[in-house]
């Protein structure tokens, strides 16, 4: 089926695609005792993009979003423990060697004597340069930050490793546990597999430690850095040129200082005549109903949402019928408490095509848009690396002329999408354009990291 025109197949082909609910569902957290000027509150709603379903069933597309109400503040914030991991290869001599030393100094900057740091540095073997400690003495850090040289070889694994054992040495739950890999190489010494590198994101994620990977130049692995990162729920970013890099230190450090909330975890029970498929862009266990997943963290800087898909059974006309309730628990860092929230998905069936056209909800079909859009920019990622470059620059034309049509329509009539909505769905449509023209040999390596960039940015609504 062509993709050209999403809006009949993803909005108005009741076969194909439902999504998440006008009569989206707020749920407050009970803040048990706690003043909300003080509590990091995370606001959950969930729904359909269109809440009257076609009595035929077919594909249903639920979204829930997380978004955390109060900002925290520097002078107010949860305290850091971070791991900063530095590739000092061979290839890194020169502006790059010099650039990741800047970003590292700007780090320590941003952070206090509260704040936990430890520096760890690899080629073919790692060195500790400074074991994890609170920040009391930058000169300390700043010193062993200037005596960095660049040589050898590239034992990645290693130093994301010993990255996150310094980090387990102050682990907190009232702390931000975190991992900063830079690398501009391949990983050429021990584990180098990007399914090796995942397997180690997730063993650290599922410790509550998060893995930010930033890719330097054009030489490094975007595979087993982004999917080092996506097994964390960390951050993923491409840094172009030296310069870029110090960009990136102070954005990541921004999103670091600004986590609210941390070990999040999401129920979903879905009801009787629906039946759980997947969830977009993310791995998520699913036993019978029931759909079970965890985010390491949720800043105050950017909303997180999920877009799962349903199977909806046939089903005879009526006004109410439950779909899904949703469940989140998370901890609340500035008050070091536990928080729990729900919500209610309901539906309507019906044949009434006025009633369906009504009840869409054109912000979260452009979320679930997002989406969808992610996964054929992957697919089209796949065809190109298999030698079809006709098959990719169609897909990725396909994929452009999708958002748009998509992005004209959100952006109509009553209840249009919200503006940064459609700015996404602008970008996107642009970014498969672009890359539609730049397939070839010369071009492919930068376009290969440029698109993993921003797919990773869509998956786990990375905030720059």
């Amino acid at each position: 089926m062509s993709i050209l025109n999403p809006i009949k197949t993803a909005v108005m082909t009741a076969a194909l695609v439902f999504s998440l609910s006008v009569l989206a569902l707020t749920v407050g957290i009970f803040l048990a005792g706690f003043s909300p000027a003080h509590a990091s509150e995370v606001k959950l709603s969930a729904g359909l993009g269109q809440s009257v379903i076609p009595s035929g069933g077919g594909k249903v597309y639920l979204r829930l979003n997380l978004k955390a109400l109060a900002h925290e503040t520097s002078e107010n914030r949860p305290p850091i423990n971070v791991g900063l991991v530095l590739d000092r290869s061979g290839s890194m001599r020169g502006p790059r060697i010099a650039a990741a030393k800047e970003a590292a100094r700007m780090a320590l900057s941003r952070l206090g004597s509260d704040d936990v740091v430890a520096l760890v540095a690899y080629n073919h073997k790692v060195d500790v340069l400074q074991a994890a400690r609170s920040l009391s003495n930058h000169e300390r850090f700043t010193s062993a930050i200037d005596r960095l040289a660049a040589d050898g070889r590239t034992a990645l694994y290693a130093g994301v490793k010993e990255g996150g054992r310094q980090v387990e040495r102050f682990m907190s739950d009232r702390r931000i546990n975190r991992v900063i890999l830079m690398s501009d190489g391949l990983a050429n010494v021990g584990p180098s597999s990007p399914a090796e590198l995942a397997k180690l994101g997730q063993r650290l994620g599922g410790k509550g430690i998060s893995v930010t990977t930033i890719g330097l130049g054009l030489g490094y692995n975007e595979d087993l850095m982004q999917r080092l990162a996506l097994a964390s729920d960390g951050n993923h970013a491409f840094a172009e040129t030296p310069d870029d890099l110090i960009k990136i230190f102070n954005s990541e450090f921004g999103d670091t200082l600004s986590i609210a909330a941390k070990d999040i975890e999401i129920i979903i029970e879905v009801r009787a005549g629906f039946s759980p498929v997947r969830v977009l862009g993310r791995d998520a266990d699913i036993d019978g109903s029931r759909i079970k997943l965890r985010l390491n963290q949720l800043t105050a800087l950017n909303e997180r949402y999920l877009v799962v898909e349903l199977d909806a059974a046939s089903s005879k006309p009526t006004d109410d019928v439950a779909v899904a309730q949703i469940e989140t628990r998370y901890l609340d860092l500035q008050a070091g408490k536990r928080r729990k929230s729900t919500a209610y998905v309901n539906a309507s069936i019906s044949d009434d095509k006025a009633r369906q056209e009504a009840s869409r909800n054109k912000q979260v079909l452009s979320e679930i848009t997002t989406q969808i859009a992610t996964e054929r920019s992957e697919k089209a990622v796949d065809l190109r690396d298999k030698g079809d470059l006709a098959g990719a620059r169609k897909l990725l034309q396909e994929n452009a002329a999708y958002l748009k049509s998509s992005r004209q329509l959100f952006a109509v009539g009553a209840a249009p999408a919200s503006p940064k909505a459609l700015k996404e769905l602008k970008q996107l449509e642009q970014q498969s354009a672009t890359a539609a023209d730049n397939l070839d040999a010369k071009k492919w390596s930068k376009t290969r990291k440029s698109m993993r960039y921003q797919q990773h940015k869509a998956k786990v609504r990375q905030s720059y």
